[in-house]
């Protein structure tokens, strides 16, 4: 804790990030910590005008006229998969003292905005609100709710954000929203190759004139140099097993907010209990407890690049449906490449001890795919085609 600048005393992301390299849980890295020094400038930015805002009366309406002249710039910041851009935004978020805040997915705060102009216009239709226009209000609202506004991950795929996005925010920064967003690419490579994409270019100008592009070039990647060092396959089930799949989902999710999830197919939605990025994590009865076939394997494979199972048990003639379940998932994640990471009861040749039916042939097969998935040549693999989708966002 310290004064800097006059301010009050706060905790810094500088000294966080310096306590978690003392302790070893990362190593510093010279490109974070110009983007840690960033993120403490814009915080203290963000105090400055809070304080300016709370002083008095009179001082709100000088603080308010300041703000016309030099409004807070927010902060982009881009650079590849595992590069610790999520880590310092978690600490960013924890740290900056707006009660007004607000980090979400970008394609759920754009169904958010796209949700809140249908609702004006069809208000707009019944006589209920006078304003035509369903911009202005609908960043007013937004405005409200949070002032300091984090994406993680930015990025525009879809045409109808597209359309709005430059209205939508020159609106939401005239109301005095802080965006912090960061991104695989740089600004000007958003909706690249997109539908229409010179109806786009106004908004990368409008985000360019209202916040520091910061890139986080480190030549590591942290989250895959994690992962090549951990375990795939633990047996048996018990409490080690489980605090060591714990620790490694950490790992794998590399500081994003778990969540649940669905996927939808054909009109049936799976229910995904722990997601965060391209990570899911599952029960066994989750995926082969329910009546799953391998559309939905197929979906959820194409949908996560890592997926955890947790507490595979040894299989029998009374599991025969959960049995032939598990040979169709372990079939699919196989065939899209997964890394996958299993907690069982057994190793991967004895957890099959049926007598009866096909499956202890099938099984056999299922039993060779999990110990290759072991296997180091299965797992440089997946981390070359990581670095390599990352290279191709670029």
């Amino acid at each position: 804790m310290h004064i800097r600048d006059g301010l009050q005393p706060h905790a810094t992301i500088a000294q966080r990030y310096q306590h978690l390299v003392e302790t070893g849980e990362i190593g510093s890295d010279p490109a974070q910590l110009a983007v840690v020094a960033a993120l403490d400038r814009l915080i203290d930015e963000i105090i400055s005008k809070r304080l300016a805002q709370k002083s008095s009366a009179l001082g709100w309406l000088f603080a308010k006229r300041r703000e016309r002249k030099a409004p807070v710039r927010g902060l982009y910041i881009h650079g590849g998969v595992g590069r610790g851009k999520t880590m310092l935004m978690d600490m960013f978020f924890d740290m900056v003292p707006a009660r007004r805040k607000r980090r979400a997915h970008f394609n759920d705060f754009m169904a958010d905005a796209h949700d809140r102009i249908q609702k004006h216009r069809q208000a707009r239709k019944e006589g209920k609100v006078k304003e035509d226009d369903p911009i202005p209000p609908v960043a007013r609202e937004l405005a409200e709710q949070a002032w300091v506004l984090c994406f993680d991950e930015f990025t525009v795929t879809d045409i109808a954000d597209a359309m709005i996005l430059s209205r939508l925010f020159s609106a939401l920064f005239a109301e005095g929203v802080v965006l912090i967003a960061t991104s695989n690419v740089a600004p000007e490579n958003l909706y690249r190759d997109g539908l229409n994409r010179q109806l786009f270019l106004p908004f990368i100008a409008t985000l360019e004139r209202n916040v520091d592009v910061l890139a986080l070039n480190s030549d590591t990647d942290y989250r895959l140099e994690k992962l090549s060092h951990l375990p795939v396959y633990l047996t048996p089930l018990d409490a080690d097993a489980d605090r060591r799949m714990d620790d490694i989902w950490r790992t794998v999710t590399h500081g994003r907010k778990t969540v649940s999830e669905e996927v939808t197919v054909k009109g049936r939605h799976v229910a995904v209990p722990a997601a965060a990025g391209d990570a899911a994590r599952f029960g066994f009865a989750d995926l082969c407890a329910k009546p799953l076939g391998a559309r939905d394997y197929l979906a959820i494979a194409g949908r996560y690049r890592t997926i955890m199972i947790d507490h595979v048990p040894v299989l029998g003639d009374g599991h025969r449906n959960e049995a032939k379940r598990f040979i169709l998932l372990i079939d699919a994640l196989y065939d899209h490449g997964t890394r996958l990471v299993v907690s069982a009861a057994a190793p991967a040749d004895q957890l099959y001890v049926g007598r009866t039916g096909t499956e202890a042939f099938e099984f056999a097969r299922t039993a060779s795919r999990l110990t290759e998935m072991q296997s180091t040549d299965w797992l440089d693999a997946w981390a070359e085609r990581q670095s390599s989708a990352a290279a191709a966002a670029h």
